[in-house]
């Protein structure tokens, strides 16, 4: 079928030891770590999980040099386990959930902060703070056969070689089964699609000239350097 104009190629993340994953859509959970919760002025308790999204194309590899982005003064990183979904449907049952997993990556929720707080104030979406270009660095998918899944494992983020980010996934407040099966009560999941499963605490701002280095045990890091 040809097209009015020119169409963008698909985006996609690297897989370790195979094709790339071709991205549908990127899902993310809101404050799903109990202390990121408080740091965020929010009650822990165990509410239902809510969700925003970035576009597709937003994704970035490893070892990408990425521009600090325009209209924000406060550019805050928000490490995250990353979900790749080889199936999908609705209203996954909780049990059949981890079925649909392609594999697992490091990623970055990166946030313009005062933009979203603004947004917060006024009662308006949080779009442009969360779904800019390049706003989710993604380091390569290790396929599930090969990690298996996760239930505890420590994730951190170091920022210049300092941490600034520590948790562990056992600290989830919705687990990744969990996670999957309530989103899929609202959308119908797909393959291709990402699910960004939360950040703990110490999120906070990168500058220019910086290097953030993104980790989860089991999976290869992801290093990203703002310009």
């Amino acid at each position: 079928m040809g097209y009015a104009v020119t169409v963008s190629d698909v985006a996609a993340v690297e897989v370790v030891g195979g094709a790339p994953f071709p991205v549908r859509r990127i899902y993310c959970v809101g404050r799903n770590y109990a202390a990121h919760a408080r740091e965020m002025g929010h009650d822990p308790d165990r509410e239902p999980p809510f969700f925003f999204m970035k576009p597709a194309d937003a994704v970035v590899p490893s070892g990408t040099t990425i521009p600090y982005p325009s209209k924000t003064e406060e550019y805050h990183h928000e490490i995250e386990l990353v979900v790749a979904l080889k199936s999908g449907g609705k209203n996954i049952p909780v049990e059949k959930a981890l079925d649909c997993v392609f594999g697992y990556a490091v990623g970055l929720d990166m946030t313009r902060r005062d933009m979203q707080s603004v947004a917060k104030k006024m009662g308006r979406p949080w779009d442009l703070s969360k779904g800019f270009d390049q706003s989710a660095p993604i380091a390569a998918i290790v396929p599930a056969e090969k990690s298996g899944h996760f239930e505890k494992g420590a994730i951190w983020l170091k920022v210049n070689g300092d941490v600034r980010q520590k948790g562990d996934l056992s600290d989830l407040i919705w687990n990744i089964a969990e996670t999957i099966s309530f989103l899929s009560e609202y959308v119908e999941l797909a393959a291709g699609d990402l699910i960004m499963t939360g950040t703990p605490d110490g999120v906070g701002p990168v500058g220019r000239g910086e290097e953030m280095v993104g980790h989860v045990d089991g999976l290869p890091e992801l290093r990203i350097h703002v310009q």
